[in-house]
């Protein structure tokens, strides 16, 4: 049994925590940026500067990881994390509504809070093939997204959105705690120590991770598929929140339960995905959550309801998640343990460094296409594109994505 496992209770739980707080700081940032200003282009500046730690510093943290103490880089990454939310508690308290500065202070927040998370996701991520065993990888993972949908999107949004209507700074302080209690409880986890292999210079060990990932061409074309998923997902994302309230009419409690209803689909998806994948193979599954994702966005584009989009969010989550239950646990089984920080932050350089790119030009494209096709029909732009990019996807990895 999988909780019978102490060290797996501990990382399970925190990570639970974190995600708490994430999910909160995922409804609280962007609410707090449309307080400072209407301007999508800024808002999505905002997104951009919170993703774009994982385009430049993704294949560093992945040296640190191997060279560290993976633990002791997830407690520090989450210290770092509560000490960010009560600098923008501190924000907040002295920024006036509509200040141009108050936004770049928010980016440069942002950027603060996404560099902590590469380097404790990707500790996080390499840690867990340390505490089971490698035939539980499927069940472990899939767990561990549940717990982690649950916190941080079926209580995170919705409590962020309660705790804004009490006073805006309230979520980032509950964020802060939350940071600390997880922090404390990977602090408690017991391994016995590592060796870390022998340190080299900084520029032999990049490449040392990125030559054993483009030799292998299945974990490349994984990669890189995800960086084109992750941008396109990524536009819609940005402007979710823009949509909420123009077209939707909703109000932070109401954007709040919207996103609890992907939160929904996380969990359900943690639950079933191991089982699909065990009844239908890695391969079939791959393919199926492939050619499943341009559905969510075409519905996200016309939605006329909020429950319309809320349902899409939930199929949407699904489908992620049966993608990251195959391909996380592919890679885990696949890179040997002394290079799994270097490659995992390689992969995810390519596969979520994206993310800013998408956020920014989701803004962008809303703000050009604006006075062609009105307000509304501008916020469709970025789910349409993202549509017609995934089935472009799913059409290329029919053949191409091959698992070994």
């Amino acid at each position: 049994m999988l909780l019978a496992n102490r060290n797996y209770r501990l990382l399970l739980g925190a990570s639970g925590t974190s995600n708490l707080a994430d999910g909160i700081a995922a409804l609280a940032l962007p609410w707090l940026a449309t307080l400072l200003t209407r301007d999508p282009v800024m808002i999505g500046l905002v997104a951009f500067a919170g993703r774009v730690p994982w385009l430049l510093l993704s294949i560093p943290a992945g040296v640190i990881t191997d060279r560290a103490d993976r633990r002791r880089l997830i407690v520090q990454a989450d210290i770092l994390r509560a000490v960010l939310c009560l600098a923008l508690v501190a924000l907040i308290l002295a920024a006036p509504t509509g200040g141009g500065g108050s936004i770049a202070l928010l980016a440069a927040l942002a950027f603060g809070f996404g560099a902590a998370e590469v380097l404790r996701d990707n500790a996080a991520q390499t840690l867990m093939p340390a505490l089971v065993e490698a035939p539980q990888l499927e069940r472990a993972n899939g767990q561990l997204w549940s717990v982690e949908t649950v916190m941080g999107q079926f209580v995170g949004p919705p409590l962020a959105g309660l705790l804004i209507a009490l006073a805006v700074p309230a979520p980032f302080l509950v964020d802060a705690a939350a940071f600390a209690v997880a922090a404390s409880l990977v602090w408690c986890i017991t391994l016995p120590p590592r060796l870390a292999p022998p340190r080299r210079r900084w520029q032999t060990e990049l490449r040392e991770g990125l030559a054993w990932l483009w030799a292998r061409p299945v974990l490349r074309r994984l990669a890189l598929s995800l960086g084109a998923i992750n941008a396109l997902y990524a536009m819609g994302t940005t402007v979710l929140v823009l949509l909420a309230q123009e077209r939707l009419g909703l109000g932070a409690a109401g954007y709040g339960w919207l996103l609890t209803a992907g939160a929904a689909g996380g969990v359900l998806g943690g639950l079933i995905c191991p089982r699909v994948v065990e009844r239908l193979g890695a391969q079939r599954s791959l393919n199926l959550s492939l050619m499943a994702m341009p559905l969510p966005l075409i519905v996200l584009a016309f939605a006329p309801h909020w429950s319309v989009a809320a349902a899409a969010l939930f199929a949407e989550v699904v489908i992620g998640v049966q993608w990251n239950v195959v391909t996380v646990s592919y890679r885990q089984r696949t890179i040997p343990d002394a290079l799994l920080g270097r490659v995992n932050s390689v992969y995810r350089f390519f596969g979520w460094g994206t993310i800013s790119l998408g956020a920014l030009g989701g803004g962008l494209l809303v703000a050009a296409l604006e006075p062609a096709l009105g307000r509304d029909g501008a916020l469709s732009a970025p789910y349409l594109l993202g549509a017609a990019g995934t089935f472009a996807l799913w059409l290329w990895g029919r053949t191409r994505l091959r698992l070994g």
